[in-house]
């Protein structure tokens, strides 16, 4: 299944991307978070140390949080602030720490947490707005390093045939 978490009010956007995954017969489940009360990360390390796996935060994203364990795909679509991702779209990775523990272990010459979770989804991002490109690109395939999952890449709103050809 492929998660689709909208961190814009475009839903034009969204409304594309199931039009073409739906003539390819791809899974999606689509949440259209730009209006959800998503707060940002306080580090509070609940999700580690008191409550393991579940963000001691109880607004909306709970349930974003819950699908993401069963994906195997997560795309986040967020509009841009300064060349990166606006604090909406930022929210959404934040606050993925849940799925790992705060156990660490070496992978090659890099310290990583341990997956919390067997499965593992890998990650793409749509963006609408100017930003960095490359730094994006650099992000999100990190982001992906440490999750032990693969970067899809990361696409312009206007690239929304491509970024659906990444989705399987």
């Amino acid at each position: 299944m492929i998660l689709i978490v909208n961190t814009t009010s475009e839903t034009a956007v969204t409304k594309k991307i199931k039009e073409y995954t739906d003539a390819a017969g791809i899974e999606t489940e689509i949440f259209e978070a730009g209006e959800m009360d998503i707060s940002h990360c306080i580090g509070c390390n609940h999700c580690w140390l008191k409550t393991p796996g579940v963000c001691a935060i109880k607004d909306d994203y709970e349930i974003i949080l819950k699908r993401m364990i069963h994906a195997d795909q997560i795309w986040v679509i967020s509009d841009t602030a300064l060349g990166f991702l606006n604090h909406r779209g930022k929210n959404i990775y934040d606050r993925i720490l849940p799925l790992a523990t705060m156990y660490l272990q070496f992978k090659g010459d890099q310290m990583r947490h341990i997956a919390r979770y067997d499965k593992r989804a890998d990650f793409g991002l749509i963006y609408i707005g100017d930003c960095d490109r490359d730094y994006l690109e650099r992000w999100n395939k990190r982001v992906a390093l440490n999750f032990e999952s693969e970067s899809l890449g990361v696409f312009d709103h206007k690239e929304l045939k491509e970024a659906v050809a990444c989705m399987y």
